[in-house]
């Protein structure tokens, strides 16, 4: 009978989940670059199994760029793109999708040998079927974001690019409190207090500024009104309402970057409330209070990051770096609202 009984917490577990994260941060950060260099249609079909192969030999590549070659992307945008520098941008999807490949093998395989050996503690099963599920749709989230470019735009839509780092995100989050609570194990307690309200409200918040940066990016928002704190001299774009409600809130340039600055200043402004309660609440945890300055600290980093990155005009190491920065910051609230649950 004891084979059958399952501890409440795992270490193996939780550090396999850590390194999931690890790779689901790389995969943000690789999908970020196939972006800003403008590489996310240059493979046209999705081939979940055959497409991990790169082309194998000069036909296979004609056969490639031929394809490329169809959409309005090259038409209107890369005519006379040579086959080097179509190499080139193909290699960052194919990176991108490789990894993405490589995700899915690195959770599900030590998942199922976890499951066989009954290491995962009876509590999170389901929710690493739903988190194994939800990497699945991942990849067909993924295709439903390059089809919308393939046909009748040159970029893939901003809307479907949010959606596809916003469940990108949603699952970093999720894998990375799953791992903390396999290895800690089941809290002995977990009341509603205030700092649990606005530890996952101030995380939502990040979540939500982070799916404002990719509108920025789905629509290359960044490369204008590159002038800061002003917008081209105005603290209001005069071009900010778009033709529509969903135009100015996803499609309009002035208003998808007014919108994420706003989304910084407020998230700034929380950021300085919440380090000062943690600094003046003494009955806080020193290990809860101590996140709460790494969360300043990412904060100011953030923002200087993105400052730099707008008014030089978004280079491609910058905006990596920015990027990289906003899974750190969501990692780090993720951190913080996990350990005050346990007040």
């Amino acid at each position: 009978m004891t084979s059958f009984l399952r501890s409440d917490r795992s270490r193996a577990v939780a550090i396999w989940l850590l390194v999931v994260a690890a790779f689901i941060f790389a995969m943000v950060v690789v999908g970020g670059a196939t972006r800003l260099t403008g590489s996310g249609l240059s493979i046209t079909e999705w081939k979940p199994v055959t497409g991990a192969l790169p082309p194998m030999g000069d036909s296979a590549w004609q056969s490639e760029f031929a394809r490329y070659q169809d959409i309005p992307q090259y038409k209107l945008l890369n005519r006379g793109m040579s086959l080097s520098e179509f190499k080139s941008i193909y290699w960052w999807e194919w990176g991108h999708r490789l990894l993405g490949r490589t995700v899915g093998l690195v959770f599900a395989i030590p998942f199922v040998v976890f499951l066989a050996l009954r290491r995962i503690p009876r509590r999170l099963i389901l929710r690493c079927f739903g988190l194994l599920a939800l990497g699945g749709l991942q990849g067909l989230v993924g295709w439903w974001m390059v089809a919308s470019g393939l046909s009748e735009r040159v970029t893939v839509a901003p809307e479907r690019l949010a959606t596809h780092l916003g469940l990108a995100l949603f699952l970093f989050v999720m894998v990375v409190w799953t791992a903390l609570d396999a290895w800690a194990g089941k809290p002995r307690q977990e009341s509603v207090t205030r700092w649990r309200i606005g530890a996952l409200a101030f995380l939502g918040a990040v979540f939500l500024q982070c799916l404002l940066g990719a509108l920025v990016a789905g629509t290359d928002a960044g490369f204008v009104f590159n002038d800061w704190p002003m917008m081209n001299g105005a603290v209001i774009p005069n071009d900010y309402a778009g033709s529509s409600l969903w135009q100015t809130l996803a499609h309009n340039q002035a208003s998808v970057q007014f919108n994420h600055r706003i989304g910084a200043y407020l998230i700034t402004l929380a950021t300085i409330v919440l380090v000062a309660l943690a600094m003046r609440t003494r009955a806080l945890p020193n290990q809860a209070r101590q996140m709460s300055y790494a969360v300043g600290g990412v904060v100011i980093l953030q923002v200087v990051l993105g400052i730099a990155t707008l008014v030089m005009v978004v280079p491609l190491w910058l905006g990596i770096l920015h990027q990289a920065g906003a899974v750190v910051l969501l990692a780090v609230s993720t951190l913080f609202a996990w350990r005050v649950r346990r007040l």
